[in-house]
């Protein structure tokens, strides 16, 4: 299980643009319909994506953001990240540790 999180896209994709986005993107990713978030009128496609590549959730959206620049014209503008599970322990320790060199610092003497 990787960071979940979905882009929605200015406008549908052709056949075409999906095989390219699905080079780009290194990650698991699902296509599928959507509404235009500011105007329900409008189609567009929206990608699921599960990163289990990325070290952290700040570069899976970036790598999928920049996989999207492939495609002539295309932008974002959704982007929804339900809660997530914790990170690595490795991540947990050092973000704790850092929080605790912070309360240290900021202790009155």
């Amino acid at each position: 299980m990787g960071y979940k999180f979905s882009l929605v896209l200015n406008r549908e994709i052709t056949d075409e643009e999906s095989v390219t986005l699905k080079g780009a993107i290194h990650a698991d990713a699902s296509f599928g319909d959507d509404r235009l978030p500011t105007d329900a009128e409008v189609p567009v496609t929206k990608i699921e994506f599960d990163d289990s590549v990325s070290p952290t959730l700040a570069e899976a959206i970036e790598a999928a953001l920049e996989a999207v620049k492939v495609v002539p014209e295309l932008t974002v503008p959704g982007l929804s990240v339900p809660a997530q599970p914790a990170g690595p322990a490795a991540e947990t320790t050092e973000a704790a540790e850092a929080a605790e060199r912070t309360e240290t610092a900021a202790a009155p003497v």
